[in-house]
């Protein structure tokens, strides 16, 4: 009998065959879980097959707009469906989604949007109004412009049906997001498909989870601690994602109770409303599964408030950067009580070391800069070649963030290079001195930043808001310091505010907080 001759496959069916493409996530889940719903957003719930079937629909459309390979389409929106929708489109359209830092001015929005070279802006309806001050910058590489509603429904619908295939290679960008610019302007974070589904498969296995598992999605989707920290592991298990626009503490403990959540990442800040909330601080939630923060640890009294509320949970820290796709470090639950100060272990896969100047890796227990390898690495800073080399030394990714690793894999953080103080000729990490600050039971939250001043150089300031009631006084807080610090660490002024100014993610802009008060020691 002759052998029949097979045909090569084309590059194309090589490609789909072996690829690591994002895209390919949503349609694994939908071919497992077609009628489980993937997101709810207010009254609206989405299955897994409508949500695939739409985004095959949505990628054909931007792409029959004559986009090419890599190009890029903005979305200026809140949590909804629509831009979940358009992220994983432009996924399997080998197209790059850039979700729009809501947290800007609309000029530094037209900013990124000029340097991102966006083709597309898709813009949720509610937002119209803050779209036309963008617009009103010049984004000379903007093509098209569409608004959530009937017009964004209306692209969706006229394009084809048939699954959207087109090649996408595994380092192929995915995603540009933008930094918080806490120190200068943005950078743009260029992501691959390769990094985003490692750390969505990193994020999927802790949560020991299945089909129906269900997450609160409460921060912003254009920070990668959701969109690759939380929407990935769910896609990847069949979950469910429940949004919302903004975090309020009321909708979000009736949302934890009709949607059984079992999962949700706040800051350190959120839970304080949670537990202060008259109608709430009583009450407990035993659906919750895992209570994670992020941005900072919390001392022992606010996370026994928090397991409390939340009795059948861990409460853990994660952490992680969007140049090395989050989560990086992972608390895990054996130590959420006997390490909660620390960024946890290493996720499964990434490597974590600590690096003196000369490029050489530390023993555990010395200090020095973090680095990490792993293939969640971001592809480099869009536009910025010099800045993309300089954090990528010696064969590991440069966090900029001083710390050690203890005897178990944990990271104690110590600060951010450029946030360590140096005063009377001893450098200081305000981390410390903030983790003494917020031990006292009246202070809510508490920023350290060095101040200049004509004696020490750097004068270490604790910049405090208090809790909401209290009478603490500069005096009481001082001598709280004064018997927990070394002398030469202890804040030689105490300034009390109302808030601190924030990125669009929450993060404190030391940098703001130190132009605010740099004449707090001037004559």
């Amino acid at each position: 009998m002759l052998e029949q001759e097979t045909a090569s496959p084309s590059a194309l069916e090589r490609n789909l065959i072996e690829r690591v493409c994002v895209g390919d996530v949503l349609a694994r889940s939908a071919d497992l879980h077609p009628d489980r719903v993937a997101i709810v957003d207010g009254p609206r719930r989405l299955r897994y097959a409508d949500f695939d079937r739409q985004v095959d629909r949505l990628g054909h459309a931007l792409l029959g707009l004559g986009l090419a390979r890599q190009d890029v389409v903005a979305v200026m929106a809140r949590n909804s469906i629509e831009l979940l929708l358009s992220y994983f489109a432009c996924a399997r359209a080998g197209l790059v989604c850039a979700p729009v830092n809501l947290g800007l001015r609309p000029a530094e929005i037209a900013w990124c949007l000029r340097d991102a070279g966006a083709r597309v802006l898709i813009v949720e309806a509610a937002l119209s109004d803050t779209a036309r001050s963008v617009l009103a910058e010049a984004i000379p590489s903007l093509a098209h412009r569409f608004q959530t509603g009937d017009e964004f429904d209306a692209l969706i619908a006229s394009a084809s049906p048939e699954p959207l295939e087109v090649e996408i290679g595994d380092r192929d960008v995915v995603q540009l997001l933008y930094t918080s610019g806490t120190t200068s302007t943005p950078k743009g974070v260029l992501t691959s498909h390769l990094a985003v589904t490692m750390a969505g498969l990193s994020g999927a296995l802790p949560l020991h989870g299945g089909p129906g598992y269900t997450a609160l999605v409460a921060l912003p989707l254009f920070h990668c601690a959701m969109l690759n920290g939380t929407v990935l592991p769910l896609m990847i298990l069949g979950g469910t994602l429940v949004l919302t626009q903004g975090f309020e503490p009321r909708q979000a403990a009736t949302l934890i109770e009709s949607e059984g959540v079992h999962l949700m990442v706040l800051l350190p800040m959120m839970y304080g409303l949670l537990l202060a909330d008259p109608a709430l601080r009583r009450r407990s939630f035993p659906t919750m599964r895992r209570a994670m923060y992020a941005m900072a640890p919390m001392p022992h009294e606010r996370l026994a408030d928090i397991h409390a509320m939340f009795p059948n949970a861990d409460v853990v820290l994660a952490s992680g950067q969007t140049e090395f796709t989050p989560a990086t470090c992972m608390q895990r639950p054996e130590h959420q009580w006997s390490k909660s100060a620390t960024w946890g272990t290493a996720t499964a896969m990434t490597r974590v070391a600590v690096m003196d100047e000369q490029g050489r890796l530390l023993p555990r227990g010395q200090s020095g800069e973090l680095v990490y390898r792993g293939p969640q690495v971001m592809n480099g800073y869009l536009n910025m070649p010099d800045e993309s080399l300089a954090c990528l030394r010696h064969g590991w990714f440069h966090s900029g963030d001083v710390a050690r690793i203890d005897e178990d894999g944990a990271i104690w953080f110590e600060d951010r290079f450029k946030d360590v103080i140096k005063t009377g000729g001893e450098n200081v990490a305000s981390v410390e001195v903030e983790r003494c600050l917020m031990a006292h039971p009246e202070v809510a939250e508490a920023a350290v930043v060095g101040l200049p001043h004509p004696h020490w150089g750097e004068a270490i300031t604790g910049v405090v808001v208090r809790r909401p009631g209290s009478g603490l006084d500069e005096a009481t807080l001082m001598a709280h310091c004064g018997v927990r610090l070394a002398g030469f660490k202890a804040p030689k002024a105490i300034v009390f505010v109302a808030e601190f100014p924030r990125t669009g993610t929450g993060k404190l802009q030391k940098h703001l907080i130190r132009d605010q008060h740099k004449d707090c020691y001037q004559p």
